[in-house]
């Protein structure tokens, strides 16, 4: 967790320098005290980089110097819905003007949420899979977790949906479904839908097969490396389709949506 808060602090920081960069015309422009002053205190891109900056320095001292307890977990937590959220000044969903701007930005704040929940458990469950030979013990609170999760992710798939959707209905319109395969942002979308369907598709049999394949194994040991090796294949799978969807993301949100064209 210390290292994600460095890793965000740092790249929030060569953010902030290359959108001046770009502002400017040049790198060397980009750099100058006034250009960067400019953008963090005039923009609220830049505000929002700053603000995250700040949280992410913040989370890794305490991530550093706090004890693993619910409190510090629960901290942990809140200082990485503030950062998520301030992702949503950084796209499309600050720049929509009129009555609806702040449905959208709203939306993309939960969009970025659910997001980053759903991203946060895949490594969670990445990371106490990694052992070769977990105990019993361990091979319990694995499934606990799988089994506890099944609620969250239920309620996670509909924010991002509902959510999706509204983005969609601001950067897209219904009136220009078509396109979704004629121009760069609407390819790029259609493919991060793809790769949506797929996580669901690997979520389900996480929660419907191989998450109860998992608790047969717990009283039949025979089973359990069967169970552990499909958890593990999944997890994996599951994992790479959600980092594409990011790769996308950052791709398209460079990209002028179908509406402002």
């Amino acid at each position: 967790m210390a290292g994600a808060g460095a890793l965000l602090a740092l790249a929030t920081l060569v953010w902030i320098a290359a959108q001046a960069s770009v502002l400017a015309g040049s790198v060397a422009e980009g750099l100058k005290p006034e250009t960067l002053g400019a953008v963090v205190t005039t923009m609220d891109l830049g505000k929002a980089g700053v603000l995250r900056a700040g949280v992410a320095v913040l989370a890794t001292i305490l991530a550093l110097v706090l004890k693993p307890a619910r409190t510090s977990w629960f901290t942990a937590a809140g200082l990485g819905a503030i950062a998520t959220a301030t992702f949503a000044w950084m796209g499309h969903g600050a720049a929509t003007e009129g009555p609806g701007g702040l449905i959208h930005l709203v939306s993309d704040i939960f969009h970025s949420w659910a997001g980053a929940v759903w991203v946060g458990a895949l490594v969670a469950f990445a990371l106490i899979l990694r052992a070769r030979s977990p105990t019993p013990a361990g091979l319990l609170a694995l499934h606990r977790a799988l089994h506890g999760f099944s609620g969250v992710g239920t309620l996670l798939v509909a924010v991002l949906v509902a959510s999706g959707l509204a983005n969609s209905w601001f950067l897209v319109e219904p009136d220009r479904l078509s396109s979704l395969w004629t121009t760069p942002y609407g390819r790029l979308l259609s493919l991060k839908l793809l790769l949506f369907t797929a996580m669901l598709g690997l979520a389900a049999a996480n929660r419907f097969r191989l998450t109860p394949a998992l608790a047969r194994g717990l009283n039949e040991p025979l089973r359990q490396g069967e169970a552990l090796a499909d958890l593990r294949r999944s997890i994996a799978l599951e994992t790479a389709a959600a980092l594409g969807v990011l790769a996308l993301v950052a791709w398209f949100g460079t990209l002028a949506p179908p509406a402002a064209m």
